[in-house]
């Protein structure tokens, strides 16, 4: 089950980076829309990227080395 929905994922995002290419040349406008909405859940994965590893630095940083008294 857990595998379909990963080829179903897979497909989804294939599909949404042939539709940014096609739009580039000027597909028609579902192709558009369908290029807007892939690389705007892009930035969103990289934004939510970004502030995990943001917040990582954060926890591994109030960790510490060497606070021995």
């Amino acid at each position: 089950m857990i595998g379909v929905a990963l080829v179903i994922v897979l497909l989804l995002v294939v599909g949404g980076c042939g539709c940014v290419v096609w739009a580039e040349r000027g597909g028609p406008a579902w192709v558009r829309g369908v290029s807007r909405a892939t690389l705007g859940v892009g930035e969103m994965v990289r934004r939510d990227a970004r502030r995990r590893r943001a917040e990582d630095r954060r926890r591994i940083g109030n960790t510490g080395s060497g606070d021995s008294d």
